[in-house]
């Protein structure tokens, strides 16, 4: 190849690697002159602790270990002692001076003695000072001098593409860093049961990272990792972290109290998703649909309806069910939390105080779905059936399998309190409600067991 040819081919590609490498998140190391990020590694590793948990769990036993004859033969005791369990995790020191350490509650929970080894190899007992199920979030304390903590950043400014680290104590093989970027923000589904707001990202994350740091690049921890989706039982790429935002506002309270205290507010929710607002009528757009305010509760005291449309708490903006189930639940009891909503195409301020939560701080709706009401068996709601004395509706007494009703995933035993917020308590009512909605879509306001939901028929 003649020797201008190769010039220039070398300029094409030379200029084509220049804006790449220009866009990759690393700074070149003076001494060696290669791409690195371990100036910044250096700085995080040391406030990443590796976890020891031993706890008891019930021995195995053999169906033979039952039988008198077999018992007796040999010998067998009457009861076998719970033997020790050991596991292991990671953990995120944030407080150097109290010596602080964040983590998960499903790495320490039932715990019965808890160590901590720091990188320079030091091994201690560590005090849990509180735990949370629900975020899956728990607050260690240690005794040590020269430790590191982590400076903590805001979560709410991180955004998708974001280049991430992951630390933590992978397999329990010893401290383990990964990089990758952040892949989604608001995950949730991981616990339904929850308060999730997770942080998505590609950064290698395997059984034991469970309450590592994911850090950005400039060395602030934005997330404690927390869960995995492993089909094959290792790191496939998806991997979540409780934003540190939720995070802080848990620690606190788990420091100051030694519980999470949340505030009640007393509605069942669900998004307002783009057919739902169709088939009510109201403008689509973000927030949380009200689909039952529960009497006696703060929501009914604040005079918050069924149908109303949730856009902001405190000047939060809330996108969905999940915004706001979360903002309420990590709210103080006799907290006064002041709503932006929307009723009837006009938006109001309501201001609620929470109450100490004696049950769910919120209730989430099913997802709504079907097409007609086709297949389902309808009666009055009276004495004896379930639910009665506690809303009032239409009871469903039957759903055929394979009908419409069922598709649309009502079930025997729902009641159905209005359509399109509408009030029914006959089975007329009912008929009547829906005849004039048609052909348009029709929301069926649903009670199931404590909860409510709209189901969506077209």
């Amino acid at each position: 190849m003649p020797a201008r040819v190769r010039l220039y081919l070398f300029a094409i590609f030379a200029s084509l690697a220049a804006p790449a490498l220009q866009a990759q998140p690393y700074a070149l190391d003076d001494g060696r002159g290669i791409p690195t990020i371990a100036p910044i590694v250096s700085q995080i590793t040391d406030a990443v602790v590796n976890i020891a948990v031993v706890s008891e769990q019930a021995p195995f036993v053999s169906p033979l270990f039952n039988d008198p004859f077999f018992r007796d033969f040999f010998d067998f005791p009457m009861e076998m002692d719970p033997q020790p369990r050991l596991s292991a995790g990671s953990g995120v020191i944030v407080d150097a001076e109290n010596g602080l350490i964040l983590t998960n509650n499903h790495v320490v929970e039932s715990g019965e003695q808890i160590s901590v080894t720091l990188t320079d190899g030091r091994s201690m007992e560590a005090t849990v000072i509180g735990s949370d199920p629900e975020t899956d979030i728990a607050v260690l304390q240690i005794t040590a001098d020269g430790l590191k903590a982590l400076p903590l950043g805001d979560s709410d400014q991180v955004q998708v593409g974001d280049f991430v680290i992951a630390v933590g104590n992978p397999f329990g093989i010893g401290q383990t860093v990964t990089t990758g970027i952040v892949s989604a923000l608001g995950r949730s589904g991981i616990n339904p049961e929850g308060y999730e707001d997770f942080i998505q990202t590609d950064a290698s994350i395997n059984p034991g990272n469970s309450g590592g740091a994911l850090v950005t690049l400039d060395g602030k921890l934005i997330g404690i990792n927390t869960a995995i989706i492993a089909p094959t039982g290792g790191n496939v790429g998806i991997g979540f972290a409780v934003p540190i935002n939720m995070a802080k506002a848990v620690q606190s309270q788990l420091i100051d109290f030694g519980e999470v205290r949340r505030g009640r507010l007393g509605v069942v929710i669900q998004d307002l998703t783009p057919d739902l607002a169709e088939a009510l009528g109201v403008t689509p757009g973000q927030g949380a649909i009200i689909v039952r305010v529960e009497p006696g509760t703060a929501a009914d005291a604040a005079g918050l309806q069924a149908g109303d449309i949730v856009v902001s708490v405190d000047g939060t903006p809330i996108e969905g069910a999940g915004d706001l189930r979360n903002l309420i639940g990590l709210s103080n009891p006799d907290q006064v939390v002041t709503m932006t909503v929307i009723r009837d195409d006009e938006e109001i301020t309501v201001s609620a105080t929470l109450v100490a939560g004696g049950g769910p701080a919120m209730r989430r709706g099913a997802p709504e779905g079907g097409e007609a009401i086709e297949g389902a068996e309808l009666a009055e709601l009276t004495s004896g059936m379930p639910g009665y004395g506690d809303v009032e509706g239409v009871a469903i007494i039957s759903v055929t399998p394979g009908s419409a009703a069922s598709r649309a995933g009502l079930r025997a035993w729902d009641i159905i309190m209005s359509v399109n917020n509408r009030a029914v308590t006959t089975v007329a009512e009912l008929q009547k409600a829906i005849a004039e909605q048609r052909p348009g879509p029709v929301a069926l306001s649903v009670y199931r067991d404590g909860g409510a939901f709209y189901a969506i028929l077209r």
